[in-house]
């Protein structure tokens, strides 16, 4: 199947149109749609332009569209929701959002072993990156009287947050300082340091429980807040070792500093809903945002869950999209359908083989482009070596010309207290719905274009 020479052309008029901030980056493909795993890509440049080929999608819709594409379940709460539910802003109650909230946060809500009923409230956002916008200023406006502005009685000496490198929070102006790389920070405006209103953030290496312990013990009493992923993702899937999140977590509560937990990426990724959570149970946090996978792949939202004693100034915290009922319709559906078909018991098992087929199919047999794999549930990466990051471009148009729709993570770059360098790193994070045999596909497809873009090499 080929595209017409009318369509090819406005495929291409309409990428150019489109703000390029991948600098002439983009790979030379176009999407036509698509069902459940499988998208029907068109390519746009050389020979081949116009040729339609099929891919499976190891991305899960940019992580976000964890039913797949063309759910049954997402497109019936879409149809009841635009035909049925109308319009009702955070203002006054909407029947939709009060049972979902119910469901999930009220006495025996599904999310009550993490979040205790009458604990918490929550709020809707457009995006994870306005939920971590709004989870900042949460932990900002903590340290003030929200009636005089001035330093709260106790909160005087509490300037500092704390975040880790390679961490990924968002792009938005507030959240950049809390990145340590500076290509994302260099010329943007920075969090003044000056007392009583400024603060200063740390960074320290992800999963590193020497450097932890000892940053408490110098600044515990001066630290306001630790924003942290469960499992790092733009850093390389970088999943920490046991202990460690509850190690941070207990620091924070003996110290006195809010725990802040950016779970956009890993929400409904890992085996479980929430990434906060170890073999003895949840980890407690004081804020929590999820995102992405919540919106089941047909709209853009985030939940902020804090603590009841957060909160923000009169008005502080009005958006245009603040839990509507369409989302709230589209999310409700969507959880009840993970729950009733154990999607995430499926994905921790499911994941567990994913695990074994990258490590023996990919890292064992091409030592010359990948150094490891590292994951959890439907999230896994695959750490490029070097020698194949110089080429990172390339070695993803063979993947997706194999077959298969893949996206790089940054990685870690260089860390401090001797830690070793992280390259950019394959995102293997399909939909819950993926099945074995859908797996085993996928990584039999990535291995041909590996094997492709191999023999470029020598």
């Amino acid at each position: 199947m080929s595209l017409t020479e009318t369509d090819l052309l406005s495929l291409r008029t309409g990428r150019d149109l489109h703000l390029d901030h991948y600098r002439g980056g983009r790979p030379p493909f176009a999407s036509l749609g698509g069902q459940g795993l499988r998208q029907r890509l068109a390519e746009l440049e050389g020979e081949r332009a116009g040729t339609v080929f099929e891919v499976l999608d190891a991305s899960g819709g940019y992580a976000s569209a964890c039913l797949g594409a063309g759910h049954a379940v997402v497109r019936d709460a879409l149809r009841r929701a635009v035909d049925d539910l109308g319009h009702a802003t955070d203002e006054i109650a909407s029947l939709e959002r009060s049972r979902l909230l119910t469901g999930l946060f009220g006495p025996d809500g599904l999310w009550t072993d993490h979040f205790p009923a009458g604990d918490y409230h929550v709020s809707g956002r457009n995006s994870g990156s306005e939920g971590m916008e709004l989870a900042l200023r949460l932990v900002l406006e903590s340290r003030f009287d929200q009636r005089t502005l001035r330093p709260a009685r106790g909160r005087e000496a509490r300037d500092r947050i704390l975040a880790f490198e390679g961490a990924w929070h968002g792009w938005t102006s507030g959240l950049v300082p809390l990145l340590n790389r500076r290509h994302y920070r260099v010329g943007l405006p920075p969090l003044p340091a000056e007392r009583p209103y400024g603060l200063t953030v740390d960074h320290l290496p992800f999963g590193d429980e020497g450097a932890l312990k000892s940053y408490f013990a110098e600044y515990g009493e001066r630290l306001l807040a630790v924003f942290v992923e469960p499992v790092q993702g733009d850093a390389g899937i970088l999943v920490p070792p046991e202990g460690y999140l509850r190690g941070l977590a207990a620091l924070c509560q003996d110290g006195g500093a809010l725990l802040v937990a950016d779970e956009v990426l890993t929400f409904a990724k890992t085996g479980r809903f929430f990434a906060m959570a170890d073999e003895t149970g949840p980890i407690p946090t004081d804020v929590t945002v999820i995102g992405k996978s919540l919106g089941m792949g047909a709209v853009s939202t985030a939940m902020v869950i804090a603590r009841r004693g957060l909160t923000v100034r009169a008005s502080g915290a009005v958006a245009t999209s603040d839990l509507r009922p369409l989302t709230c319709a589209v999310i409700g559906a969507g959880v009840r359908f993970i729950v009733a078909g154990e999607l995430l018991d499926r994905s921790a098992r499911l994941g567990a083989r994913l695990g074994d087929l990258l490590r023996g199919e990919l890292v064992e047999a091409f030592p010359e482009l990948y150094r490891e794999a590292r994951g959890r549930g439907v999230m896994h990466g695959l750490e490029l070596t070097e020698r194949a990051a110089e080429r990172l471009a390339e070695l993803r148009q063979r993947v997706i010309r194999a077959g298969v729709y893949v996206e790089f993570m940054a990685g870690a770059g260089r860390r401090s207290h001797g830690l070793r360098y992280v390259h950019p790193t394959m995102r293997i994070a399909p939909a819950l719905v993926t099945t074995v045999e859908e797996a085993e596909e996928m990584v039999g497809r990535i291995r041909e274009g590996s094997a492709a873009f191999l023999g470029t090499l020598t």
